[in-house]
């Protein structure tokens, strides 16, 4: 029903008015006491689908990428269509209102969107603030630095962020990979990657002693555009600093092979769907290879069907998560790539 009567209808509107009106009416149909019927259509509850990875126990291995929820403000009723996980952000110590509109943009040829929404979010506080209420899908936080913060003060941002979040979050992604602040992936390269997540981690055993809980795992979400050598330096880095995994992969500046227009094609930001797919599971592959496996890999990357996340998860990822499939296919997905990895088991 999504894709022959919601989607066509949805998609003759503006991405971005789209995206605050489907939280509107998710959040309304939910508070209507629709969502124990949501629960009983999209979830799928089964033993055989629980994870373990780094340190949590997650009910199923398919979760929501960050950006989605970026606020804060929909983890609940966004858990009623199934997901394992879901992850916010990216998060700011201050609000910000990120790029200038328009920011968003279907290539709807290639199931793809391209969007250089540039961190726009309402600041880690206004997040803090809707965490305290009780929620039972596991969260993670993903932060960022702000525009106006020069890199060689990046790291304190990301450390105000690391402190307001650690007791409201499962696990924290550190995002230096997103094209959409200047500079930003410059935080990618050995030197002052290593030195971010070392002071992340230092903060982190301090907090872990503060509060008397257990340190919160840190992954690093990296861009697809990496060279090889960059990714040996990843594996690495993350060897030295001895964080918990990697997210594999954010958007790409990359626009080959598509069949959008060139107005389409030519404009500015990350690019997500479809034509990310291959190059997503190959960087998966490569890190789980070349590590020998020495941390999880979260897939992310063009998963539009449930072989598409079957792939990512032989490849060498531990879980998996959706954003631009999760749009273009409805929430249906879920649900079936949790009944594929049920038939795949036997």
């Amino acid at each position: 029903m999504y894709r022959l009567l919601i989607r066509p209808l949805l998609f003759l509107f503006d991405p971005e008015t789209v995206h605050h009106f489907s939280f509107f009416s998710i959040k309304w149909l939910c508070k209507l006491g629709f969502s124990g019927l949501l629960r009983r259509i999209y979830t799928l509850d089964d033993p055989l689908l629980e994870r373990e990875v780094f340190g949590l126990r997650f009910k199923n291995p398919v979760g929501l990428a960050a950006g989605f929820d970026k606020n804060a403000q929909l983890y609940n009723e966004l858990s009623c269509f199934g997901f394992g996980f879901i992850e916010i952000g990216t998060l700011t110590p201050k609000p910000q209102d990120g790029n200038p509109k328009k920011r968003l943009f279907r290539l709807k040829a290639d199931q793809a969107i391209i969007n250089r929404m540039g961190f726009n979010n309402e600041g880690v506080s206004a997040a803090v603030d809707r965490l305290k209420r009780d929620h039972h899908v596991l969260i993670g936080g993903n932060i960022g630095k702000n525009k106006l913060t020069p890199n060689e003060e990046a790291t304190q941002d990301y450390l105000i962020c690391f402190r307001a979040l650690f007791s409201y979050v499962d696990y924290f992604v550190v995002n230096v990979s997103s094209p959409n602040t200047p500079g930003l992936r410059e935080l990618q390269e050995k030197a002052p990657l290593t030195a971010l997540l070392n002071a992340l981690q230092k903060e982190n055993a301090a907090r872990s002693l503060e509060t008397g809980t257990k340190r919160k795992p840190i992954l690093l979400k990296i861009a697809p555009d990496l060279t090889d050598d960059q990714l040996l330096d990843i594996i690495d880095i993350v060897k030295t600093t001895s964080i918990d995994g990697v997210i594999a992969t954010n958007t790409t500046i990359g626009r080959e092979g598509l069949r959008s227009t060139p107005e389409l094609i030519g404009e500015a930001g990350g690019l997500s769907g479809k034509p990310l797919r291959a190059r997503s599971t190959e960087v998966i592959r490569f890190l789980s290879e070349k590590s020998g496996g020495a941390f999880p890999i979260v897939g992310v990357g063009g998963i539009h069907t449930p072989e598409d996340a079957l792939e990512k998860l032989k490849a060498g990822a531990s879980l998996v998560q959706l954003w631009t499939g999760f749009v273009y296919e409805g929430p249906g997905l879920v649900k079936g790539i949790n009944k594929a990895l049920l038939e795949d088991r036997t």
